[in-house]
């Protein structure tokens, strides 16, 4: 994506749900571009993710008068996902009417204090609000959507009280990004970008979708248990009675002072939950050498060593999959983890998985976490298919 231009992608005029993208650096802008793109009548609500590299003040007044009256959610990335390709410095969204969509959305406050009460609570509250609309809630017809602020470190509790009050309808998301900064992530509601808080909608649709994942790391036999840890801090200090730096090192077959980023991301670990396997990303190691996690690991649990499998045929195949439920999805939401954007970068493959992206409506961002039902994990692609009408 080439962030110095300035260019409009949107879906045919025809088209119910609107897909839009936007280049231009001036925020004013960009946003403009985005309205036309996306704007529709009948607008029940619309979606966008952001580069952190706009002002944001200026975005966000220039989009509450657009999109005034709607109700509009977004947050700010690692990295952008839309018909401009798979890269940064964009704005790009999606809007939905109200003939097949109605969407009830709650704020979540001061996650340095959250408490599970809370996000155990808020479900029932958008179930009732959707119900007052006249629409029953069940799984086949309403889905949860999260956005996070991405620094927060509360995604864990929060996903897991969520996902207890949701009674079976899935949920995915993501955390909000910076870049590769790693200092300031947002998330967007009722025209002002907010931080220590979190988004959650339920979405109620007249079509068919799957809330789907997909990662390209499978268990291997090299199995190791933390013995201690951190979890509030997402620390581990010991893994099979040692330091967890040196044993994790041990267990890839390097020394200690070989441990790099892009170790960390060509060798996660899993956890298995429920007979499914989960990615753990390990952030960096720790002067006494304990390791820092992307997510919270409690003690006892036990980890494996994961082994990478082709990433593109992975991917690929998740879709084939969504095709056979649906057939060709009008719009994919999608949260895919920002080391997976890294990776792609690394090894020349963006074009490509932008490639598959565009075959299959795909509109998100690069994440700073992932989340699917009760889990928050890494290294994943989460997101909902939507089809066309029944």
């Amino acid at each position: 994506m080439n962030p110095t231009t300035s260019r409009i992608s949107s879906s045919a005029a025809s088209a119910v749900i609107k897909r839009g993208a936007s280049a231009a650096r001036d925020a004013r802008t960009a946003a403009r571009e985005l309205h036309a793109a996306i704007a529709q009548p009948g607008l029940e609500f619309a979606v966008f993710f952001c580069s952190p590299e706009y002002d944001l003040d200026v975005l966000a007044e220039e989009l509450a008068v657009l999109f005034r009256g709607v109700n509009l959610i977004g947050c700010t990335t690692a990295g952008e996902i839309s018909r401009l390709g798979y890269g940064t410095g964009a704005l790009v969204g999606a809007s939905f009417p109200s003939r097949e969509f109605a969407i009830a959305t709650k704020r979540l406050d001061g996650l340095a204090r959250f408490e599970f009460s809370a996000g155990k609570a808020a479900p029932a509250e958008l179930i009732q609000e959707l119900n007052q609309r006249g629409l029953l809630v069940n799984p086949n017809n309403t889905f949860a959507f999260l956005l996070v602020d991405g620094l927060s470190q509360q995604e864990e509790s929060l996903v897991g009280s969520l996902f207890y009050g949701l009674h079976e309808v899935q949920l995915f998301g993501g955390s909000a990004g910076d870049g590769l900064n790693f200092e300031e992530t947002f998330v967007y509601h009722e025209g002002a970008f907010h931080q220590d808080c979190a988004i959650v909608s339920l979405v109620h649709t007249q079509r068919p979708f799957v809330v789907f994942k997909t990662q390209h790391f499978v268990s291997s036999d090299e199995r190791m248990v933390v013995t201690q840890a951190m979890p509030l801090r997402r620390i581990v200090t010991e893994i099979n009675g040692e330091p967890a730096a040196r044993e994790y090192a041990r267990s890839v077959g390097l020394e200690i002072d070989k441990l790099t980023p892009m170790i960390f991301a060509a060798h996660p670990v899993v956890v298995r939950v429920g007979g499914d396997y989960y990615v753990r990303s390990i952030q960096k190691v720790n002067d006494d050498e304990s390791l820092t996690f992307f997510c919270a690991i409690d003690e006892g649990v036990v980890l494996t060593v994961a082994r990478g499998v082709d990433l593109i045929e992975n991917l690929q195949r998740a879709f084939d999959n969504v095709r056979v439920q649906l057939g060709a999805p009008d719009v994919v939401l999608g949260c895919d983890c920002i080391l997976r954007y890294v990776e792609l970068g690394q090894r020349q493959l963006t074009q490509k998985v932008a490639g598959i992206f565009e075959e299959n409506n795909v509109l998100g961002f690069a994440t700073y976490g992932e989340q699917f039902n009760a889990m928050h994990v890494n290294q994943t692609f989460t997101g909902v298919a939507i089809g066309s009408r029944r």
